[in-house]
């Protein structure tokens, strides 16, 4: 229970530092008569069932964009190996690193457990990578904490029966083997948002855009999802005109 606990005081404080920050910096510049720092571009955060095509779509937005698309492994990857991370904090600019900074030193205890320290270097990751924007995330909880004005969240579903013969054919699997692969990743899902974010990523109320991946086909989602995020843009270039002096 300590490990949880512990696990879940630093999310929320990591989340809690990233909206305050954002909260305090716009009301220096408005205090400034400056208009709201608004300059980070777009990103996109995909969150999908297994089996529903998540991966498959993003690179297909990814490679409509000319934006990179980073699934789990690569977003473990970047968030266990010390010279990676280093590398992408070494190029976000020094006023976005300033968020980046109050996030990670928020957290007053110091974690021991090296599932801790993990957690705290892909929430940092996750928050460099929306610094820059412009880029694709695949999973990790990425819906669930970066900053909402400037994050398109996408959730990809489709029914079991579909989801199974994907799993079948992409992973060789029979039926039973495949219908037990679903169950299990579905778990290990679901407990890893709950267990370190608090939200249950099945709940629709924490994205802008559902799709079902067996009515659209993979080009179909990339339009949808395009659209969506023209529509993002535009509120972003309306809010900057109004905000200004």
């Amino acid at each position: 229970m300590e490990v949880k606990g512990s696990q879940s005081v630093l999310a929320e404080s990591l989340i809690r530092a990233g909206q305050h920050w954002q909260a305090r910096h716009q009301a220096e510049l408005a205090a400034k008569g400056q208009a709201p720092d608004m300059t980070s571009p777009p990103t996109i955060a995909l969150s999908r069932e297994v089996g529903a095509l998540g991966t498959t779509v993003a690179r297909a937005v990814g490679e409509r964009l000319g934006w990179p698309v980073y699934d789990h492994e690569l977003l473990e990857k970047i968030a266990q190996e010390m010279n990676l991370r280093v590398r992408l904090l070494e190029s976000v600019d020094e006023r976005r690193m300033s968020w980046i900074e109050e996030c990670i030193e928020s957290f007053g205890l110091k974690p021991q457990l090296s599932e801790n320290a993990y957690v705290r270097h892909l929430v940092q990751t996750l928050f460099s990578l929306a610094a820059h924007g412009e880029c694709v995330i695949v999973g990790r909880g990425a819906p669930l904490i970066l900053p909402l004005p400037t994050t398109l969240r996408v959730r990809l579903v489709a029914p079991l029966d579909f989801r199974l013969g994907v799993v079948m054919r992409e992973q060789g699997m029979s039926r039973d083997e495949a219908l037990r692969y679903i169950h299990q990743k579905t778990r290990e899902r679901v407990k890893f948002n709950k267990d370190h974010f608090q939200k249950d990523l099945t709940e629709p109320e924490h994205f802008d855009l559902l799709l079902n991946s067996s009515r659209f086909s993979t080009p179909e989602c990339a339009d949808l999802i395009l659209a969506a995020l023209r529509n993002l843009e535009k509120q972003l270039s309306e809010r900057r005109h109004r905000t200004s002096p």
